[in-house]
């Protein structure tokens, strides 16, 4: 994981270039030794001095980049700072990366700004492909995120969802923001599930828990210098003041991340009734016959990487599908169809219900084929020479930052037909999932690097988007119309809706 992958571009960078004009004779002599190489790259758009790309990211990079693909083609190699970057758009070229070279490509770019703060977990959180991640990977894959261990925290999704549908319920017929209430079903879900207990509105330290989560995902979001100038980035975070906030917020979350585990660690604690993941952790913590043992710095680790890999990327989904059923009715009718045929008369849909939904499945595809979450997915890193597109392909060095561009693989018509269209049928009859094996979809990426909690994020928008639509029908704000939706996006590691999703939820009688 990165800080920053793509964000939009700093009002501030003309300043840093001036600030970086004593390093351009480098920089120059730099290209010269490349020039000298016999090596074929990929092409790319022409770039400046010491900046290279970076001023054609724009606000929207997965726009931008798609749109410069559909010029220099799938395969792109910019300059972004000091940092070369292999930008992958077609599925053809994406299956080399993650499944054909899989091993060249599988590691992470360290994040400099974060590492080098004063905290010894994000050394852990931000570490690159070796024996390290293995064994994290490991105990996410064997003891976080096993098949046993989701079908046991089937009661918690269930509970947190009875809280949303009686809160819609009470609601009901005023507008309500469906952003902060499947947040809210969101955070409460992944927080019970990891930590036993869900803060919510409650305070951490001087302000409201949502906040502090809100400005971690700001600074996760925020673009930092040094992930593209290694060496000289820190002076311009140092100035703008990024690094002061990025100070702040980890040793907030370090505190919030040592409370959680010292309440877990107190003999006096309850015995609770479910075993959560830091329960799991505590006991592997304990463990002094394991080959690997496990620190207070990799439980925090762990705990970082499942709240902000969990939260956000499950939510974003369920808005964006519900837009998505709104701006087209007919999809809407057809599934609200299958769910309260399937369900009949009870309350409310349950967990047993959702494997005969297979219109639902095909509406979550389609959704994570025009709206993948983090569309830019999470960036890797070479680590070795590799050569790709065959014999006559391109040469890619060490070293390389790695972006594959999941929203202009989920637009590509040599794969999809009508790509721009919500069109769910698309799926039936069609094999294609999102677990890796196919590379026309890949909102959790693929290979070593896919992304472990692709079971349990499914699982609970699954859940969620047919208990909304089973009991409750949705409807615009007086006099607004499907058209005058807006679609505008807001960048970040994840891409939301830039305006709030606000509708009228009335109540549906299965009685009748």
């Amino acid at each position: 994981m990165s800080v920053a992958i793509f964000p939009s571009t700093p009002v501030w960078l003309p300043l840093f270039v001036v600030l970086l004009l004593p390093f351009l004779s480098l920089y120059l002599l730099q290209q010269w030794k490349k020039a000298g190489k016999t090596a074929k790259l990929p092409p790319g758009p022409p770039k400046l001095p010491i900046i290279g790309n970076l001023h054609q990211l724009g606000k929207l990079p997965h726009h931008s980049l798609w749109q410069l693909s559909l010029k220099y083609g799938s395969v792109m190699l910019l300059q972004l700072g000091n940092i070369p970057t292999l930008i992958i758009s077609s599925a053809d070229m994406a299956k080399e990366i993650m499944k054909t070279h899989d091993l060249a490509f599988c590691s992470r770019p360290c994040s400099p700004g974060p590492k080098r703060l004063s905290y010894n977990f994000l050394d852990v959180a931000f570490s690159p492909y070796g024996e390290l991640w293995r064994e994290m990977r490991k105990i996410f894959v064997t003891e976080l995120f096993s098949s046993k261990r989701l079908q046991s925290s089937w009661h918690i999704r269930d509970i947190e969802i009875n809280h949303l549908i009686n809160s819609l319920s009470q609601a009901s017929p005023n507008l309500v923001n469906l952003d902060e209430e499947i947040y809210t079903l969101v955070d409460r879900i992944i927080c019970t599930v990891a930590f036993g207990k869900s803060f919510g509105g409650k305070q951490f330290k001087d302000q409201k828990f949502k906040d502090f989560i809100d400005e971690t995902m700001k600074m996760l979001d925020s673009f930092s210098a040094e992930d593209f100038f290694p060496s000289v980035g820190w002076i311009a975070d140092a100035l703008t003041g990024l690094r002061g906030r990025l100070e702040r917020c980890f040793r907030n979350l370090n505190d919030y991340f040592e409370m959680i585990i010292e309440e877990h660690l107190d003999p006096a604690r309850p015995k609770p009734d479910y075993e959560d993941f830091v329960d799991v952790l505590i006991g592997l913590f304990k463990d002094q016959t394991s080959a690997f043992h496990l620190t207070k710095d990799h439980i925090k680790a762990i705990l970082m990487n499942t709240f902000i890999g969990g939260t956000d990327t499950s939510a974003v989904t369920m808005v964006w599908a519900m837009f998505e059923l709104i701006k087209n009715p007919r999809v809407m009718q057809m599934l609200q169809a299958e769910i309260r045929s399937c369900v009949g008369k009870k309350p409310k849909v349950g967990t047993n219900d959702i494997a005969k939904l297979t219109y639902l499945k095909m509406v979550v595809k389609e959704t994570l084929r025009m709206h993948p979450a983090a569309p830019l997915l999470i960036p890797r890193e070479t680590i070795q020479q590799c050569k790709i597109g065959g014999n006559n392909g391109y040469t890619v060095y060490p070293k390389t930052r790695v972006l594959v561009n999941a929203y202009a693989i989920g637009r590509d018509p040599n794969n999809w037909k009508n790509p721009h269209v919500f069109y769910p049928e698309r799926f039936k009859d069609n094999n294609i999932d999102f677990k890796g094996n196919h590379f026309e979809l890949l909102p959790f990426g693929a290979g070593r690097r896919i992304c472990p909690g692709v079971v349990m994020a499914i699982g609970t928008i699954e859940f969620t988007l047919a208990n909304l639509l089973y009991c409750f029908d949705w409807e615009l704000p007086g006099g607004m119309k499907r058209e005058d939706m807006s679609m505008e996006e807001q960048g970040g590691i994840t891409i939301h809706k830039k305006t709030p999703l606000q509708l009228v939820p009335i109540k549906y009688n299965c009685q009748d």
